[in-house]
């Protein structure tokens, strides 16, 4: 019975997408407890103990009784079940999918190897915080880095802005505020996010409503309809259930910055906020101090800091004669003040042979210093190999610049109706040549003309389509998957529209096409009545068809159940899969209505006593054509998932500006530290290395 309890248990638990320790914390019990439970160590669970973990994982009444029948207990007491809230288990959810992510981004740039860099910080001046009053009463907020969330829970409006200069340990600081805190976290408490500001459009949306964007951006389930409707995320956000830590003020657009502080100033959330000491004075000095927010400022690495540090990076005896320049002052000492320029120099010269740091004794201007340690990193990180990748960082940097963002999202790799007609017109023509050939049983120069003239013109239709789409913000990715349900709305017949009117306009172009191959093979074909015939019945056809399709779609799709942090190749995955499973669908139901449609249209022109040539086997072949070649066209030119393979795999790779295996070369980035993950985008380590490489474009 017992056995049995435990599968049960680890079944429900999973299904919910729920850790031994989230479902412990629902349920008022000990992890120990669960653990035992589902491996057989506890074989006698109280009744309480029973109830608890039914009421967390939301059994139904039968399921209810199936545990406590496995439990070896009848539950005394039919009573409904206390379901547990929504918003209180998407929490605990969204909990284990920070703590996990930001404890891997700890690891993965090796803050504790060997010991943490000693980040600390003073209060800041009176002009960059709000009165006392406002904030909740005054307290000395000097501290270090272990101590970020006592200092912060001595602010009574719990509003902390942490300033600092580039590479003074904001970001540091910012992942072992949200660890902490979650280490600390009562199941009641909002939960800590990290939102990077530098994708935050002040003017065009509010806080709110972006930092619900940027939870369904990372993590999808978040997009699920909420209880009162809206999104899950947006729901979470308003009931204040997420702490906002929000990242990057400095990394604001320019010119943002002080609409930015203004929005912020109409909100009343608990928030950390970080940025560069200048921009934040600039915007303060323009409007008005963060409302009932205290400050901070980092302070500088002091010689005996990096003392204590660097030579425990590494067994060789090597950086005494940098120790001794430091303690002298000048260049070198006011660059070794910051995180940033430490982890690199340890980078390049502790962690790499044959690097001797006796080197930055040949510079004398800290600017040179500077330049000199981020042009260094990448060769001491790639070896040999610097040289090839190093124009691939480049555009990549100087692509983020253009685009005013710190993001590298799979999706925003590159947007060009041109680039994008010509892309569908090439497998449009091919995809026709590929089925109609072994249909005719040889490739003639009717069917290469055919093709080419139908590529042409649907790669026209659909980079323009391309076109009006993109022109106010790019595809955003999927976040949805199809479920064998449905219902009529606004979205269905939105999308039926779209379909009809683009596929109507193939369906059009295709009887212009086939016209005019007729017109320059066939001596002597002539125009007729039964062109405007034709050209009706494909608009009409092709039009009902997409219709049909795209609002089947519309209706079968439903938020994606990813049950942890979506990384950019967990984002690629689910979209890939959910434009493979719309082809699926799309497919075969469009090929089966044209070849029916199309049987209907010829027995009403043979009706009507026009003359058609049209077969079954012409049918299945045009439903064939239509199906997959529009399926390849709304791909390419109309889903993020179809950009990504147009520009990320084929068109920057085939111009050298990115390497073939894209992915491959990201992950690799960010296993060597050069970028690190947020959530489902990249970012590089550092704006100062972005800076960088954009500069030597």
């Amino acid at each position: 019975m017992t056995s049995q309890f435990g599968v049960l248990l680890r079944q429900w638990r999973q299904r919910a997408g729920l850790s031994q320790e989230a479902l412990a914390q629902l349920a008022g019990v000990g992890i120990r407890t669960v653990r035992g439970l589902e491996i057989g160590e506890r074989t006698d669970p109280r009744m309480g103990t029973v109830r608890s973990l039914a009421d967390a994982l939301e059994l139904t009444g039968a399921e209810r009784a199936e545990l406590f029948a496995a439990a070896g207990r009848d539950e005394p007491i039919p009573v409904e079940p206390v379901r547990f809230a929504p918003l209180a288990e998407a929490a605990e959810t969204l909990k284990v999918a920070i703590e996990s992510r930001w404890r891997r981004e700890e690891e993965q740039r090796q803050i504790h190897d060997p010991v943490p860099l000693p980040v600390r910080w003073d209060g800041a001046p009176p002009e960059l915080r709000d009165s006392w009053l406002n904030i909740g009463g005054e307290a000395d907020l000097g501290g270090r880095l272990d101590q970020i969330v006592e200092v912060y829970r001595k602010v009574g409006s719990r509003r902390l802005v942490v300033l600092g200069r580039a590479g003074s340990g904001k970001t540091v600081l910012t992942t072992r505020f949200v660890l902490d805190l979650l280490k600390a976290r009562d199941v009641t408490d909002p939960v800590p996010v990290i939102f990077s500001l530098g994708s935050w459009h002040p003017e065009r949306v509010g806080l709110r409503d972006w930092m619900a964007e940027q939870l369904i951006r990372d993590h999808p389930f978040l997009g699920a309809p909420g209880p009162s409707g809206g999104t899950v995320a947006a729901a979470l956000v308003d009931a204040q259930r997420v702490l906002p830590v929000l990242d990057g003020f400095d990394e604001i657009a320019a010119g943002l910055h002080r609409p930015a502080l203004n929005a912020l100033n109409t909100t009343t959330l608990p928030l950390l906020l970080t940025s560069r000491v200048d921009e934040y004075r600039d915007a303060v000095e323009g409007t008005d101090v963060l409302t009932s927010a205290a400050a901070v400022v980092l302070a500088d690495l002091t010689c005996d800091d990096l003392a204590d540090y660097l030579p425990r990076t590494t067994r060789k005896k090597v950086w005494a004669p940098v120790l001794d320049e430091v303690r002298g002052g000048g260049a070198l000492a006011k660059v070794l003040t910051t995180p940033l320029m430490v982890a690199l120099a340890r980078r390049i010269y502790s962690d790499t042979p044959d690097h001797d740091p006796a080197e930055l004794l040949r510079f004398h201007d800290a600017d040179e210093i500077e330049r000199h340690l981020l042009g260094s990193f990448v060769p001491a990180v790639y070896g040999q190999e610097a040289e090839r990748v190093q124009p691939w960082l480049g555009y990549l940097a100087d692509h983020l610049t253009r685009l005013g963002t710190h993001d590298v999202a799979w999706w925003q790799f590159g947007t060009s109706a041109k680039v994008t007609g010509l892309a569908v017109g090439a497998a449009v023509g091919l995809a026709d040549l590929v089925i109609e050939t072994p249909m005719v049983g040889a490739l003639t120069g009717r069917g290469l003309l055919f093709a080419a003239m139908i590529g042409l013109v649907t790669g026209v239709i659909f980079g323009l389509a391309h076109w009006w789409v993109v022109r106010g913000s790019p595809i955003e990715p999927t976040r949805t998957q199809l479920r064998l349900r449905g219902r009529i709305g606004a979205n269905v017949w939105s999308r039926g529209l779209l379909g009809l009117a683009f596929c109507g306009a193939v369906g059009g172009a295709f009887a212009l096409v086939q016209t005019m191959v007729y017109w320059l093979v066939l001596p002597g074909w002539k125009m007729n009545m039964g062109v405007l015939a034709d050209a009706v019945t494909f608009f009409l056809v092709f039009g009902l068809g997409g219709a049909l399709v795209f609002g089947l779609v519309a209706a079968l799709e439903a938020p994606l159940d990813v049950r942890s942090a979506g990384s950019p190749a967990d984002v690629i995955d689910a979209n890939r899969r959910h434009v493979l499973t719309v082809g699926a669908v799309v497919v075969p139901v469009f090929a089966l209505f044209v070849v029916a449609a199309t049987h209907v249209g010829v027995r009403a022109l043979v009706a009507l006593r026009f003359q058609v040539v049209w077969t079954p086997a012409s049918a299945l072949a045009l439903g064939l054509v239509g199906g997959i070649g529009g399926g390849l066209a709304y791909v390419l030119s109309l889903t993020a998932w179809g950009q990504w393979m147009i520009f990320a795999r084929v068109w920057l790779p085939l111009t050298g500006r990115l390497p073939w295996r894209l992915p491959e070369f990201l992950d690799d980035a960010y296993r060597r530290g050069v970028l690190r993950r947020a959530g489902a985008v990249y970012q590089f380590r550092h704006a100062r290395l972005q800076e960088h490489f954009a500069r030597l474009r």
